[in-house]
C-alpha cells in the first residue's frame, strides 16, 4: 500500500536509521512500477557541477538515475552506467536512498546559487509518488534558498507548489513537445498526457509560481497556431523551444537512435520546426531558443 503522508507533516521520507553509520532508508521501497525496475543505492554526492549545456547553473540535483518516462528521444540515456543501461533506458530506475542526508550534512553555501532538478532524470516520475524524495530535498532546500529551477514532464509537480511559494526564486518548467496525442504516444509512450501537462502548469501558475513551458526537443505539431493558443491560456508567459538533435555526444543535448526513425516517418524536417518556432515567435511573448533559453533564473 502506498505511504501517505500530510504534506506539512515535517518529518521527511527518510527517517529510520538503517544502519550504525548514519545512512538512512524509506519506510517504503517499491521494487517495480509498471515496466521500470527500481532499486536502491546509496552515492558519494548529490550536488553535481554540470557542464556542457547546463553549465550557467551551479548546481543540478537528481534525485534519481535513470527514467521510466523513457521517452524516445531522451538524451539521458547516453549518461547510463553502461550499454545495457542504456539500451533498457525506461525500464530501470535507481533510487539514491542517501540523497536527502547527503544533501543535510553538504557545507556548501547554496544561497543564491542556481539549482537546477534534473538534468539527467525526472524529478516527479512516478516512483516520485510513493517516494517523495524530491519533495524531502525541496522542504530541505527551503532552508538554503538557493534560485531553484525545476524541470519535469509530470503533473505531479503541481503537488508542491506549497513548497515552491517558500523560495525567494523558483521556476517550474513544464515539458510539452507537441500538440498531437498520436505524435506524443510515438515518442513519449510512458508519459502523461498533453492535456494532463498543461493543465499542471496552469495550476502552479495560478498559484503565483514563476513557470515556463519547454518544447524541448519541439516534435511534429498539427495546428501550431491552435497549439500556441493553448500555451497561452495557460497564464504561462516564458517559453522555450528547441530542434530536435539527432548527434549525440557527451554533454550534449543529443537524441536516442530509437527516435530518428520515427523523426523520418513524421517526416519532421528543420523547415517543419522553423515554421512552427516562428509561429510561436510571433504568438507568445517570451520565447527562448535552445541553451540561451535555459538560462538561469
Amino acid at each position: 500500500m502506498p505511504l501517505r503522508r500530510d504534506h506539512s507533516d515535517p518529518l521527511p521520507l527518510f527517517v529510520h536509521l538503517a544502519e550504525a553509520n548514519g545512512s538512512t532508508s524509506p519506510t517504503h521501497r517499491p521494487t517495480r512500477l509498471g515496466l521500470a525496475v527500481i532499486d536502491y543505492k546509496e552515492v558519494s554526492g548529490i550536488l553535481t557541477k554540470p557542464k556542457g549545456f547546463m553549465a550557467g547553473y551551479d548546481f543540478t540535483i537528481n534525485p534519481y538515475s535513470g527514467c521510466a518516462f523513457g521517452c524516445a528521444y531522451c538524451y539521458a540515456a547516453s549518461f547510463a552506467p553502461d550499454e545495457r543501461s542504456a539500451d533498457t533506458w525506461g525500464r530501470w530506475v535507481t533510487v539514491k536512498e542517501n540523497a536527502l542526508d547527503l544533501l543535510k550534512r553538504s557545507r556548501r553555501d547554496l544561497r543564491g546559487k542556481s539549482v537546477y532538478i534534473s538534468s539527467v532524470t525526472d524529478p516527479y516520475q512516478p516512483v516520485e509518488k510513493q517516494l517523495e524524495l524530491t519533495r524531502d530535498i525541496l522542504r530541505e532546500l527551503i532552508h538554503h534558498q538557493p534560485r531553484l529551477v525545476i524541470q519535469t514532464r509530470s503533473p505531479l509537480v503541481a503537488r508542491d507548489v506549497d513548497l515552491f511559494k517558500q523560495f525567494e526564486v523558483a521556476q517550474v518548467n513544464m515539458t510539452v513537445t507537441t500538440d498531437s496525442e498520436d505524435v506524443r504516444r510515438a515518442f513519449e509512450p510512458g508519459c502523461p498526457g498533453n492535456q494532463q501537462r498543461l493543465e499542471a502548469i496552469a495550476e502552479v501558475c495560478a498559484a503565483g509560481v514563476q513557470s515556463c513551458i519547454t518544447m524541448t526537443p519541439l516534435l511534429p505539431v498539427v495546428d501550431a497556431e491552435g497549439f500556441a493558443t493553448r500555451l497561452l491560456a495557460t497564464g504561462v508567459k516564458r517559453f522555450i523551444v528547441q530542434p530536435f538533435h539527432s548527434k549525440k555526444g557527451q554533454f550534449a543535448a543529443g537524441t536516442k537512435d530509437t527516435a530518428t526513425p520515427l523523426i523520418e516517418q513524421y517526416n519532421w524536417t528543420g523547415a517543419g520546426y522553423i515554421a512552427v518556432r516562428d509561429v510561436l515567435r510571433r504568438r507568445l511573448p517570451q520565447l527562448g531558443e535552445g541553451k540561451d533559453g535555459f538560462a538561469p533564473v
